[in-house]
C-alpha cells in the first residue's frame, strides 16, 4: 500500500472508530490499537490518535490501562486544543483510577489546560500514589494469596469450561491484589489473552500446581536477600512482594507497589513437561529453585532510581546484568543460571556482536528478546553483558560497599565500563 493509500485508509478507519466504537471494538484486536495510538502519537499525529486510545479504553479489561489510556487520549486532545474534551476525559482517566498526580502537573502535554476554572479541582482528585520507601527490610511483605485464588478459579473452571472466562475473572481477577492489578495492567493485555495461554498448556499447569505452592516456604530466603542487600547498601529501601499467576508475559517487574512475580514463569523443575510450549516461551520458564534468585534481582531493580535515565543499550544491559550481579551476591545465585552456562566459549563473540549496538537504542536486540530466539541464540544475552561489567567493577574495587554505591548511581555508562576494564578482561580471553 503506497502512502496517499494508508494515510486515507488510517483516517478513515479513525473515523471510523469514532462513529461507530463497537464495530471497532470486534474488528480491532487491543493489540493492534495500543500499537496504532502509540505509534500515531509519536508521530505527532494527535487527531488519528485520540479514537485509538479510546478504543483502548473502551475495550481494556485492567483498571491501569484503561486509565492509561484515558489519560494518553486527554493529552492528545489538549494538544489539539480541545481543552473542554480533554478536561472531560483526564477526569474519566481519574475515575478509572489514574494516580500519578506529579505526572499530571509536570506534563507538558497538559499545559494547556492549567487556565482552566476547574483545573485545580481536577488535580485535587488525583489520590497521588507514592513509591515505598520502607528502610526496615523485616517490615516488608511476601502476598502469596493471588496464587491461591487462582487454583481456586482454575479447579472451578476446569469443570465448567463452557464457563472458564467468567469463573475466571469472578474467583481469580475480581479478587487480585493490588500488586496483581498492576501486573496484569502493566504485562498482559487482556483476560483473554491470559486464558488463551492458561488453556495451552494443560499438562504444564497440572504439573507446576505443588512448585507454586512452594513459594511459602521459599520466605526465609527471601528475607535473608532482604537482610544481605540492607548490609552491602544501607540506603535501601524494601518494598513489598506480590506473587501472582500470568500469561508467560513477566516473571518480574516493579512498580511503586512493590515488586510483582509471575510465580508461573519460575515453577518448573525436571519433571515438569514443557512440550505445550513453543521453544520460546520455554527460555522464559525457570526453575522454582531459582524464585529467591529472581526475588533478588527485582529488588536490586527497586533501588535504581539514583542512576541516570538514557536510552543507550549499554545503560540498559548494565541495569539487568547489575539486577544479576548484586542479586548473586544477596542470594548466592544468579536469576539466568542457564543463559550463563551457555554463554560459556562464546564470551568473546557476543561481546564483538554487541559493541557495534551498545551507543544506540537497540534494547530488543539483547533483552526481552525471546520472540526471535533459537538454540544456538538464546535471549536476553544484554543481562549476562551487564552482569559481566558490573562484577568486573565489583572486582577491582577496594572498598566493596562503596562500588555497590557506585553502580546504583551511575550518572556516565561508557565511563563506567572503562572504569571496569571489562574490555581489557574480554580481550585476553
Amino acid at each position: 500500500m503506497n502512502k496517499t493509500l494508508l494515510k486515507t485508509f488510517t483516517l478513515s478507519f479513525a473515523i471510523s472508530s469514532m462513529l461507530f466504537p463497537a464495530f471497532s471494538q470486534n474488528v480491532l484486536p487491543l493489540e493492534t490499537a495500543v500499537k496504532l495510538s502509540d505509534s500515531l502519537y509519536n508521530a505527532k499525529q494527535f487527531t488519528l490518535a485520540t479514537p485509538y486510545y479510546g478504543i483502548v479504553a473502551e475495550i481494556s479489561d485492567f483498571k491501569s490501562k484503561k486509565a492509561g489510556a484515558y489519560y494518553n487520549m486527554a493529552c492528545c486532545l489538549s494538544l489539539q486544543g480541545k481543552t473542554d474534551s480533554a478536561m472531560l476525559i483526564l477526569n474519566k482517566a481519574i475515575d478509572a483510577g489514574y494516580n500519578n498526580k506529579s505526572n499530571i502537573i509536570s506534563d507538558s502535554d497538559l499545559k494547556l489546560l492549567h487556565s482552566n476554572p476547574t483545573w485545580a479541582e481536577l488535580v485535587e482528585r488525583v489520590p497521588e500514589r507514592k513509591k515505598m520507601l520502607n528502610d526496615d527490610p523485616r517490615k516488608s511483605e511476601f502476598i502469596t494469596s493471588d496464587i491461591y485464588h487462582f487454583w481456586e478459579a482454575y479447579d472451578q473452571a476446569m469443570k465448567d469450561t463452557a464457563n472458564f472466562k467468567a469463573i475466571m475473572k469472578k474467583l481469580y481477577f475480581d479478587r487480585a491484589s493490588k500488586g496483581m492489578e498492576d501486573y496484569m495492567g502493566a504485562k498482559v493485555s487482556s483476560i483473554d489473552f491470559f486464558i488463551d495461554h492458561i488453556r495451552s498448556a494443560p499438562k504444564l499447569y497440572a504439573a507446576i500446581r505443588n512448585n507454586t505452592y512452594k513459594t511459602d516456604a521459599y520466605k526465609p530466603a527471601f528475607m535473608a536477600s532482604y537482610l544481605k542487600m540492607k548490609s552491602l547498601y544501607a540506603q535501601s529501601k524494601f518494598p513489598d512482594v506480590y506473587f501472582v499467576i500470568g500469561a508467560f508475559t513477566s516473571g518480574g517487574t516493579v512498580t511503586d507497589l512493590g515488586l510483582l512475580l509471575g510465580v508461573n514463569q519460575a515453577a518448573s523443575d525436571p519433571s515438569v513437561p514443557v512440550d505445550e510450549l513453543s521453544f520460546q516461551k520455554r527460555t522464559r520458564l525457570g526453575n522454582i529453585e531459582m524464585l529467591p534468585n529472581l526475588l533478588a534481582h527485582e529488588l536490586v531493580h527497586y533501588q535504581q532510581d539514583g542512576m541516570k535515565k538514557d536510552t543507550t543499550t549499554l545503560s540498559y544491559v548494565i541495569r539487568e546484568g547489575m539486577g544479576d550481579f548484586i542479586g548473586e551476591l544477596i542470594s548466592g545465585n544468579t536469576a539466568n543460571k542457564v543463559l550463563f552456562d551457555w554463554v560459556k566459549g562464546k564470551e568473546k563473540q557476543i561481546w564483538n556482536k554487541f559493541k557495534p549496538d551498545m551507543y544506540f537504542d537497540r534494547y530488543d536486540n539483547w533483552i526481552a528478546n525471546s520472540k526471535t530466539s533459537t538454540p544456538d541464540n538464546l535471549p536476553d544475552q544484554g543481562y549476562w553483558i551487564g552482569y559481566q561489567i558490573c562484577k568486573a567493577y565489583y572486582e577491582q574495587s577496594k572498598d566493596k560497599k562503596q562500588a555497590i554505591h557506585d553502580m546504583l548511581h551511575i550518572q556516565d555508562y561508557k565511563a563506567f565500563l572503562n572504569k571496569s576494564k571489562w574490555e581489557k578482561k574480554v580481550a585476553a580471553l
